[in-house]
């Protein structure tokens, strides 16, 4: 795990996927939420923070849920300090099994930590000849006081596909969203930026995105936060998950020698 501060946060990013498991302004509580059950082993992907998917998103029989990069190691490649204080932290995947079954690729993350953090997902298609088809999402957890009282703002008008409702397509009809029950929703075709209002840490978070079309909103609530073996029961009512990539109708199909960057600013300031 490298621990980087700078004048106005600290931040922790773990090696094994590419995990920022936190991020922390001065005299602020923690942006990103954390349980106190993930399991932090080989193998097992971390519960919490901004789990990196790809190049799958959601289940696929017989394989890894969200793909497999969350679940090896990288490789830190450089670090350094910014004239303006910012640390630039940029890490690579190393070659493993799983990437024989695709195209050849090569991916790289870059995490810059200052008063805001922002992240920046490459993947660069290296075949000469073959298409490189996948999702990707980076997967935020964001910490809150009381999930009953918060809301999401940014998707009216937006098309989206219910999980939780049997996959149907259904329009985001409401300025703020939100959750009294379990919620699942991938939201397509929007590159808008959203925000988080939660009254209970008197805190609005702001999520930009670029290279983004789906965006997921996500909270397990009470039965689903049961079942999960990494996920505390009460656990729900501190977090709530704003997600963007592209995923579903919005995955990437990248040609030959092309790149693909998907970049998230996470902000935050009082309501």
């Amino acid at each position: 795990m490298v621990e980087v501060k700078t004048h106005w946060s600290t931040a922790e990013v773990y090696m094994h996927g590419a995990h920022v498991t936190h991020f922390q302004k001065h005299n602020e509580p923690p942006l990103l939420f954390l349980s106190q059950l993930s399991h932090f082993q080989d193998g097992e992907p971390i519960r919490g923070g901004v789990p990196v998917i790809f190049p799958w998103f959601g289940p696929r029989t017989g394989m890894l849920t969200h793909g497999f990069v969350r679940n090896h190691a990288w490789e830190l490649e450089n670090s350094e300090t910014a004239d303006d204080g910012s640390v630039i932290l940029r890490l690579c995947l190393p070659e493993i099994p799983e990437t024989s079954t695709h195209s050849p690729f090569t991916a790289e993350y870059i995490v810059t930590v200052s008063d805001e953090l922002t992240l920046e997902f490459v993947v660069v298609n290296r075949s000469r000849t073959e298409n490189l088809e996948f999702e990707n999402c980076l997967h935020t957890y964001f910490a809150v006081q009381d999930i009953t009282e918060v809301s999401v703002t940014g998707l009216k008008g937006v098309t989206y596909v219910d999980k939780v409702d049997r996959f149907l397509e259904k329009v985001e009809t409401g300025e703020r969203i939100q959750i009294a029950s379990e919620m699942d929703r991938v939201y397509t075709n929007t590159t808008a930026a959203t925000e988080i209002h939660d009254p209970g840490f008197q805190r609005r978070i702001r999520v930009d995105k670029e290279n983004s079309a789906s965006t997921v909103v996500w909270n397990p609530w009470i039965a689903k936060a049961r079942q999960l073996p990494d996920f505390g029961d009460d656990e729900y009512r501190g977090m709530v998950c704003v997600e963007s990539g592209n995923v579903g109708s919005n995955r990437i199909i990248l040609p030959p020698g092309q790149k693909s960057a998907l970049k998230v600013r996470l902000s935050s300031d009082g309501l």
